[in-house]
């Protein structure tokens, strides 16, 4: 991904001035949201190393194999509960939409409604887990 493409995040911005900061200039999410977003940025691009990198160690998989047939289309952030600058816990909502390439062209489409938690150690957010929605 270049840096003055739109970043897959949905904020508007450019890949560098949005999620690229996190993912290619190891600067820290300042928030829940903005490491959520970076993360599914991350998804988007193909980037393990910083999804293992931003998980907490508690939850934290050993190997993280990205599944190349999803191709992540479209991230819709519906709500936060904490999680700004201040803050040591906090929660994000949202809507992942994806396809999964099926071989023909047209893809499978699909969403992922789920709220994750996050908290920040040593003023770092880092990514806990996930509870699915409906």
């Amino acid at each position: 991904m270049e840096l003055d493409d739109r970043c897959p995040c949905g904020t508007g911005e450019t890949y560098g001035e949005c999620c690229g900061r996190y993912l290619t200039d190891g600067r820290r999410a300042p928030t829940a949201e903005a490491l959520m977003r970076s993360r599914y940025t991350a998804f988007a691009t193909g980037a393990g190393h910083y999804l293992l990198a931003t998980w907490h160690p508690s939850a934290r998989p050993d190997v993280l194999e990205l599944d190349e047939s999803t191709v992540w289309r479209r991230l819709d952030v519906l709500g936060t509960d904490a999680g700004g600058p201040w803050d040591d816990a906090g929660t994000v909502e949202f809507v992942a939409h994806y396809r999964v390439d099926d071989g023909t062209g047209d893809g499978r489409p699909g969403r992922l409604h789920e709220t994750s938690r996050f908290v920040r150690e040593d003023g770092r957010w880092l990514y806990v887990d996930g509870s699915i929605g409906p």
